[in-house]
């Protein structure tokens, strides 16, 4: 039941982080069983969308650190397909293609922070999900606005 009322917000931390359809598909799966394995342990001195995001992004992380499997791409082609599964409108806005192309190219923390950032997170929400004190957050937010900047520029 959990699971399928954040579907939606699993989704797009598996979009963010992998690149093909299947990818996302096996990350999601991924991402259910350690939900599931963790589940146990979940106190709920937190809401359980800030518990189920630092499980699908520790998990995300993880498995990209095993695989190695980083988008290194800048060719909007090859970003991952906007899809019906996301529940996201098909047509082709520029600026979307070009905040993803610009998003690919961050690092796995830094694409965290953004995406967390995009959810309208504030500070607080984003140190207990990522483990980062909020000062340290708040500079690594604007050293990322200053690169996604300069991404998008080029």
């Amino acid at each position: 039941m959990l699971i399928k009322e954040h579907e939606f917000l699993l989704n797009k931390i598996c979009r963010v982080y992998t690149q093909a359809l299947q990818d996302r598909q096996d990350l999601f799966q991924e991402i259910v069983i350690q939900l599931w394995k963790s589940y146990p342990n979940f106190k709920g001195d937190a809401k359980i969308s800030t518990w189920m995001y630092k499980v699908a992004i520790y998990t995300s992380i993880t498995g990209l650190r095993k695989k190695k499997n980083f988008i290194h791409s800048t060719e909007p082609e090859n970003l991952p397909q906007v899809g019906s599964e996301l529940q996201y409108d098909n047509t082709k806005d520029k600026q979307l293609e070009n905040l993803y192309t610009a998003i690919a190219q961050l690092n796995e923390i830094e694409k965290a922070i953004i995406m967390l950032y995009l959810e309208n997170k504030n500070y607080a929400e984003m140190e207990e999900i990522m483990g980062i004190n909020q000062g340290n957050l708040r500079v690594k937010m604007n050293r990322i606005k200053d690169k996604l900047k300069q991404i998008i520029k080029s």
